[in-house]
């Protein structure tokens, strides 16, 4: 058994062995690196900001079936990222595998994919902390909450996840440990609030699973589809984990298990939460006919006073999802620089010696998840009678972006392994084994799936901005970065005097 030292100094070398010097302050335990990443899935924001989405498409039954389908095959997807994780711990993660198993262009590619959905996901959280915190904020000052409210809410929100990630990975990392314990304190206040206090009763157990009702106008197998991304959404980001993966300590091990166990009990704490809540529903139709249908259940189930209550706990759980959010969103952006793989990455890779943190990326993540939000605003402002919710669209873009992402290093590692490319010997201490290629394949095809049903009608608006970006990244490829890029083999051109030169600036330079 390795003491804390030992173990430091073998991760420093596994991150070494790769080019790259331990700039970042590793100090995260195997919860933190679990926790961040339940956070960022957070059950209290994906399913409960989207739950109007899914009950106006799937009814009752996307709760109870729409729910358990998606996390089955999101496990498999993730069991598939620890694997790699596992076998390459370094914070480009994603980037740095596809390029470790292809090349520099395939990498190159992937880091921006995953920025797009990056940017989405970012944007998307912190949106549904305004769209909860905006309307209770209302209620109380007495105001009108609308776009452009709701709208400045957002901006505030990012300001203060922008504040506290930059000030440093220890303050973020104890937020995050107390956000997961958080999350599953809020599920059994609102599973209990709802279970004895509900104010009709609970609806019997099968309308939890009750299928053929849309309230849509498309037909219900199409419309169930659709209102699949109440729960695609949800599981999202738990590639945290990996892009914290140079923070943490022995992360060959905890890394992969932190990316596996954040879907595996958001799965379970989501599906008790949405069995209660979907319980208690007695007026669906005036639900999916309000602005806001979660907070319209908890209303009419729980009263004014005490929902209001339940809803502001919450919004708070929203709050820490987006704080972990743009902890993983500055990450990868720092990582990617390091390779010089963006416009100005000199500023992007630049760590602040006072905090060991990636400060310029933290407010470039900031500003670009802004920027989303914003272009739709301005949209809707130039055509109102757009068709579209701003959530659906920016979760959409978050979905298809970070789930390509996830499959082009899946699909590499399969395409590697047929080729004779990688071997057992490649694998890391967390592997599947002989199941990792049934379990690859059927993650692969899942991705596929999804991401064609994302950005059908009426989220088609996603698909119209994510292929105007993909335009972007090609003109910017063959414009630039085809000649000039040399991805993270650039990094092994590095001398052990180099590296060990720039971690000793760190350890002993100003602070």
């Amino acid at each position: 058994m390795k003491n804390k030292s030992q173990q430091l100094l073998e991760d420093k070398k596994h991150l070494n062995h790769y080019g790259y010097a331990q700039e970042l302050l590793r100090d995260m335990g195997g919860f933190s690196n679990f926790a961040i990443s339940f956070s960022i899935i957070s059950i209290l924001t994906g399913a409960v900001s989207l739950y109007g989405h899914g009950l106006l498409y799937g009814g009752s039954g996307m709760m109870g079936f729409g729910w358990t389908i998606v996390a089955f095959f999101v496990l498999l997807i993730a069991a598939s990222l620890a694997e790699l994780a596992s076998a390459i711990p370094t914070a480009g993660a994603l980037y740095h595998w596809a390029a470790a198993l292809k090349g520099t262009r395939i990498g190159w590619y992937t880091a921006w994919i995953n920025l797009i959905g990056q940017i989405g996901i970012v944007a998307g959280i912190d949106y549904s902390v305004a769209l909860f915190a905006d309307p209770l904020l209302a209620g109380t000052f007495n105001y009108t909450s609308t776009d452009t409210t709701i709208l400045i809410v957002f901006g505030i929100v990012l300001l203060l996840h922008g504040i506290l990630n930059h000030v440093g990975i220890k303050i973020v990392a104890k937020l995050n440990d107390f956000s997961a314990w958080y999350h599953m304190g809020v599920v059994a206040i609102l599973v209990v609030s709802l279970a004895f206090f509900t104010k009709n009763g609970l609806q019997p157990i099968d309308y939890l699973f009750q299928v053929g009702k849309t309230f849509s106008d498309k037909p219900y197998f199409l419309a169930f589809l659709i209102g699949l991304l109440q729960a695609q959404w949800t599981f999202t980001g738990y590639d945290a984990s990996a892009h914290t993966i140079e923070e943490t300590v022995h992360p060959r091990v905890r890394a992969p298990w932190g990316i596996f166990n954040s879907v595996a009990f958001s799965f379970v704490f989501g599906f008790i939460m949405l069995a209660f809540v979907t319980l208690s529903i007695h007026d669906a139709s005036g639900a999916v006919k309000s602005d806001n249908a979660f907070i319209y259940v908890i209303s009419q189930a729980l009263g004014g006073t005490f929902g209001n209550i339940v809803l502001w706990l919450v919004t708070f759980a929203m709050f820490f999802c987006g704080l972990s959010s743009i902890t993983s969103f500055s990450r990868m952006m720092y990582a990617f620089s390091r390779d010089k793989g963006m416009p100005g990455s000199r500023h992007w890779a630049e760590i602040s010696r006072k905090y060991r943190t990636p400060a310029k990326a933290i407010w470039l993540s900031v500003i670009l998840s802004f920027a989303l939000a914003l272009i739709d605003y301005i949209t809707k402002l130039v055509n109102p009678n757009a068709g579209y919710s701003t959530i659906a669209f920016l979760t959409a873009v978050s979905v298809v972006g970070l789930y390509v992402a996830y499959g082009i290093p899946i699909f590499l590692k399969l395409r590697a392994e047929a080729k004779g490319d990688f071997l057992p010997k490649h694998y890391g201490p967390w592997s599947l084994g002989k199941w990792s290629k049934p379990i690859n394949i059927i993650s692969i095809i899942w991705i596929i799936f999804i991401s064609i049903i994302m950005v059908i009608p009426p989220n088609q608006m996603a698909a119209y901005a994510l292929g105007g970006m993909l335009v972007l990244l090609i003109l910017m490829d063959l414009g630039y970065y085809k000649k000039h890029f040399h991805g993270p083999q650039a990094a092994l051109e590095k001398s052990i005097e180099e590296i060990k030169k720039l971690e000793d600036e760190f350890e002993h330079g100003n602070h």
